[in-house]
C-alpha cells in the first residue's frame, strides 16, 4: 500500500465521493478509482459500495480509517514542515478571518513573512463562509472566532480575549447606575456582531443576566462598525480586548460593570489536512500560532 493510495482512500472516506476526493487531491478521478482498487486488491475486500450519488463505506472501510486515525493527516504536516525549511516558498498563502481582526491584530504582524516573499492574500469571512472557502480549497487558513466541528478539518486554539460590555460614557453611566441592570440593558438599543447575538449572550451569559427581551437595533459583522455607533452614544453592544481597550483608556468608551467578571472570547486557527502539505502554508500556519498564541 502506497502513501498515495492511502491518502486517496482517506479523501474518499471523508467526502463519500470519489470526484470530490480527486477535487480535494487534484487528481483525475480515474486516478481516484485506480487507487482504490489497488488497495481493495490489497486488502481482498471492498472499502466502498459505488452508489448512484457517491459511495457509502463498507464495514472494513470502516475499521481501517479508525486505525489510520490522523496519523495519515500528522505525518504529512511534519513532512511538509521539514520540506519548509529549505523549500522555496513562492506561491499564495490564502487566509481567511473576520474583518476586523485581520485589520487589528493579524495584518500589522504578517511583516516577517512578507520579507520572506511570502505573498498572502487576506479574505473576509464568517464562520459558514470559512467552512466553505477551507473545504473547496478557496483558502488555506483561517481564524475563526467559533470553534470549529467539522471531522474534515483541523483547528486548534491559538487567541483569547476578554470580551466588554460597553457603551458611550452617557449611556454607560445610565446603566450601571440602574438597580437592576438586566432590565436596564432591555431599554436600551443593542448592536450585535451577528443574529445569534453571540458576543453578546456569551457576556450576559457568563453574567447570570437573562435578558429576553433584547433585539438588535443594528447588526454588523465587522465590529469596528458597531464601536463608530456606540461612540457616537448609541446604545451598547460586547467588544473584545482588542477594539476597545483604548477607547476605555480614552474615556470614549465606558466598560458596563460586570456583575461577575468579563467572559474570554476563543479563536481557532484552522486548516484542511490537503492544505498542511503544502511547505509555504505550514510556515504561515507556523508564524501565524507564535503571533497570536496565548496562553
Amino acid at each position: 500500500m502506497s502513501l498515495l493510495h492511502l491518502r486517496s482512500f482517506v479523501e474518499v472516506y471523508r467526502q463519500r465521493s470519489f470526484s470530490a476526493a480527486a477535487r480535494v487531491l487534484g487528481l483525475t478521478q480515474p486516478a481516484i478509482s485506480q487507487h482504490i482498487t489497488a488497495l481493495e486488491a490489497g486488502i481482498g475486500h471492498p472499502l466502498f459500495d459505488r452508489q448512484a450519488k457517491g459511495v457509502v463505506p463498507t464495514a472494513i472501510a470502516t475499521e481501517l480509517a479508525a486505525g489510520l486515525g490522523d496519523r495519515l493527516d500528522v505525518a504529512e504536516a511534519a513532512l511538509a514542515q521539514v520540506r519548509a525549511r529549505s523549500s522555496d516558498l513562492t506561491g499564495v498563502v490564502r487566509i481567511m478571518s473576520h474583518g476586523d481582526f485581520l485589520a487589528e491584530l493579524v495584518m500589522p504582524r504578517l511583516r516577517p513573512l512578507l520579507a520572506r516573499g511570502m505573498r498572502l492574500r487576506l479574505l473576509n469571512g464568517g464562520r459558514e463562509e470559512i467552512r466553505t472557502a477551507l473545504l473547496e480549497g478557496e483558502c488555506d487558513l483561517a481564524i475563526s472566532g467559533y470553534p470549529v466541528t467539522d471531522q474534515r478539518l483541523r483547528s486548534e486554539k491559538v487567541h483569547a480575549e476578554l470580551l466588554h460590555a460597553v457603551a458611550a460614557p452617557e449611556v454607560a453611566a445610565r446603566l450601571n447606575a440602574a438597580p437592576d441592570l438586566g432590565a436596564a440593558l432591555e431599554t436600551e438599543p443593542v448592536l450585535a456582531f451577528d443574529l445569534e447575538q453571540q458576543l453578546v449572550d456569551d457576556w450576559l451569559g457568563a453574567n447570570a443576566l437573562t435578558c429576553a427581551a433584547l433585539r438588535p437595533a443594528l447588526i454588523c459583522e465587522d465590529l469596528r462598525g458597531l464601536r463608530a455607533i456606540v461612540m457616537q452614544g448609541f446604545g451598547w453592544s460586547v467588544l473584545p480586548d482588542y477594539l476597545c481597550v483604548a477607547q476605555l483608556a480614552h474615556g470614549e468608551l465606558v466598560e458596563i460593570r460586570a456583575p461577575i467578571a468579563p467572559p474570554a472570547n476563543r479563536y481557532f486557527l484552522v486548516a484542511s489536512p490537503t492544505a498542511l502539505r503544502e511547505p509555504r502554508v505550514v510556515v504561515a500556519r507556523n508564524a501565524i500560532r507564535a503571533m497570536l498564541t496565548t496562553d
